[in-house]
Order: structure tokens, then C-alpha cells, then sequence
């Protein structure tokens, strides 16, 4: 069942169930963080946005501080965690979701809106975007749902 995507519906934390990339044809591609990916994402009352996703199974530093790690697992830990945050604003009638990127772990998204398109199915928030996969057009889709408590 779809529920109409409202700003006031959106609004809280949820954490992430899925993030798949598929073909044009529908093909599963890719889970960039793994089958069992950990994440939040959060919209606020007052237009704000964060995004944190990560991989399950990420390996620790060598050191318990930020700069404890390898340069090796520096890297490992980089490709493993996406971070975003920043404005937000929902087109409803759309269902488009802009994300205004003012802080980012991937540089290059500094500046740039992120642009989602959403839906609400069954209590959960699913957020898709246009992307390529080894260089052929692709379907990102990361899958929300409330935290349980």
C-alpha cells in the first residue's frame, strides 16, 4: 500500500533495510555496503537532513582513535561508509526529495544536490536515484524503515 509522501511524514529517523543497484532490465547489479547494510537517515522539522550508511562488517582501525588506522584500512574504511548531510526539501507533488549537500565523505557531493525520487510503501521510506554501475545506467534504491525500538 503507497501513502502519499508528505514533508510531515518523513520527519524523524529511520534506519536503513536495504541498498540495492539494479539494471534497466531490473538485474540485481550490486549491494555497495553488503546484504546487511547499517544505516540512518534523518529529516528534520526545521529542513535538515543526515544521511550515515556503512557496511556491517567493517574492520576495526589497528589504533581506537581517529587516526588509528593503517593507511590500508584507512581506505577500507572510506569504501565502506558513505556521509552526507545538509538542507532538505520535498517536492510532494513530485515526491522528489533535494538534498542540499553541505558536508560530505565524498567530497564531490559538496555543493551539488542530491536529488531522490520517494515513495512510502508499507511503512517504509524508499529513496531511488539514477546512477551507473561499471558504466552502463543503473537504479539505486535504498529501502527505510522506522527504527524498532
Amino acid at each position: 500500500m503507497t501513502e502519499p509522501v508528505r514533508v510531515e511524514n518523513v520527519y524523524g529517523a529511520w534506519e536503513l533495510v536495504s541498498y540495492e543497484v539494479r539494471g534497466s532490465d531490473g538485474e540485481l547489479l550490486d549491494h555497495p555496503l553488503g546484504v546487511e547494510p547499517v544505516g540512518i537517515i534523518q529529516y528534520t522539522a526545521d529542513g535538515y537532513m543526515s544521511a550515515q550508511l556503512m557496511r556491517r562488517d567493517r574492520p576495526p582501525y589497528e589504533h581506537p582513535d581517529p587516526g588509528g588506522g593503517t593507511p590500508s584500512q584507512t581506505i577500507a574504511a572510506a569504501r565502506s561508509y558513505l556521509a552526507y548531510a545538509g538542507p532538505f526539501h520535498l517536492d510532494e507533488a513530485t515526491a522528489t526529495f533535494h538534498h542540499d549537500v553541505v558536508v560530505s565523505l565524498l567530497p564531490n557531493w559538496i555543493g551539488h544536490p542530491q536529488i531522490r525520487d520517494g515513495r512510502i510503501e508499507m511503512g517504509r521510506l524508499i529513496l531511488s536515484a539514477d546512477t551507473t554501475h561499471d558504466g552502463t545506467p543503473a537504479c539505486a534504491t535504498l529501502t527505510w524503515r522506522r527504527p524498532l525500538r
